[in-house]
């Protein structure tokens, strides 16, 4: 079974930062080839794509949500089996549980999700 962790959720004004993680609990796991992703989920709204970066084997290209453009990054660090999104100038609107998510052809696995409020 794969496992993600995330971590770095938190309260936060508006105009701040955050950095969230996204590590891979699972040992034995050949992070390079998976695609991995940030979603994130608001209350009463559907879960969205954030961010997303391809595998190591597919270039590491990245995408954002045309919302999260300029603001937030999402990066991997491939050794520490970790996927990070900094995200910067943070709006209440970007308040919402982010899920960190993992693709292997058919497979998809979720972490268990952390909270951002952005709020004064």
């Amino acid at each position: 079974q794969v496992q993600f962790v995330e971590s770095g959720g938190g309260l936060v004004q508006p105009g701040g930062s955050l950095r969230l993680s996204c590590a891979a609990s699972t040992s034995g796991i050949i992070f390079v080839i998976y695609d991995m992703g940030w979603y994130r989920q608001a209350p009463g709204k559907q879960r969205e794509l954030v961010a997303a970066v391809t595998s190591v084997t597919s270039g590491g290209k990245t995408n954002y949500a045309d919302s999260v453009k300029g603001r937030f990054t999402i990066s991997r660090d491939n050794a520490k089996k970790t996927v990070y999104l900094q995200m910067s100038n943070l709006k209440p609107e970007d308040t919402a549980v982010y899920y960190c998510n993992a693709k292997l052809g058919a497979q998809e696995y979720w972490g268990q999700g952390t909270e951002v409020t952005v709020s004064s």
